[in-house]
């Protein structure tokens, strides 16, 4: 094992599992052996069986359809404001000088705590999630976009002029598809963001959703379903995560013989 040597897709794979492995094993050994009580955790079979009883009993396949709109909803919206907007601050310095100021001060305001405003404007509906959502991913994504696409080689820029290229075409031709395999990037971490703040989302308010399952379960020491609600976003997250990275590989091939 050497810093920053390649491993194979299959050593990959096998010391992933592994983690996971020897995580349950602990959790089990831990709740089993009786170190920790079942109040404050749940053992692994427990969950399991409520988890069961969640999806054919209780309809939490339709909790979880919620969750997942509602996160693809507020990140697809984020994502269409925050491509052209970033794009255009990385490629002009007066429109970076106008909003780059209000972008860096609003990504360090936590979203959650906009949750009484955004009540207040748009009440408990789905509008009032899905902008908590937005706000939590947005700015951070346009920032990082800007500097993505101000951070094009400046030799195929002046290679672009002394072919003749016009400034919009230098957009479309030249920063665009240079910066976007990173942007891609990008949209895969705000994708992340956007599962962290949904059960802050779905705390309040919600009468459907994976958050509203676990605020329920929280009133009546539910840890089982605490954990296996927590568990299914983690899944879904990963899933989506993998998804994301898979797309970027096809698209975008060049970008990964680069690292």
């Amino acid at each position: 094992m050497k810093p920053l040597t390649p491993i194979g897709p299959g050593l990959r794979v096998v010391l992933g599992t592994a983690f996971f492995v020897v995580f349950v094993g602990l959790w089990a050994a831990a709740t089993f052996g009786g170190l920790v009580s079942p109040t404050f955790l749940a053992d692994p079979l427990t969950m399991l069986r409520s988890g069961w009883t969640l999806l054919t009993q209780m309809n939490f396949g339709h909790d979880i359809g919620m969750t997942v709109w509602r996160v693809v909803g507020g990140f697809v919206i984020a994502a269409v404001i925050a491509l052209p907007l970033g794009i255009m601050m990385g490629a002009y310095k007066p429109v970076e000088a106008f909003f780059e100021p209000f972008v860096s001060f609003s990504r360090y305001l936590p979203a959650s705590a906009f949750i009484p405003l955004l009540i207040l404007w748009a009440g408990i509906g789905e509008a009032q999630k899905l902008a908590l959502i937005f706000i939590g991913s947005f700015f951070n994504l346009v920032l990082m976009i800007a500097v993505t696409v101000g951070n094009t080689r400046r030799d195929l820029v002046e290679a672009a002029y002394t072919l003749g290229v016009k400034d919009a075409s230098l957009i479309r031709r030249v920063l665009v598809p240079g910066a976007a395999p990173e942007i891609a990037e990008h949209l895969r971490m705000a994708l992340g963001w956007a599962w962290t703040y949904i059960i802050v989302a779905e705390l309040i308010g919600a009468s459907s959703g994976i958050g509203h399952m676990i605020t329920d379960s929280q009133a009546l020491l539910a840890t089982d379903q605490i954990i296996f609600g927590i568990i299914v976003i983690g899944v879904i997250g990963l899933l989506s995560d993998l998804g994301f990275k898979r797309l970027n590989q096809r698209l975008f091939p060049w970008a990964q013989l680069a690292r």
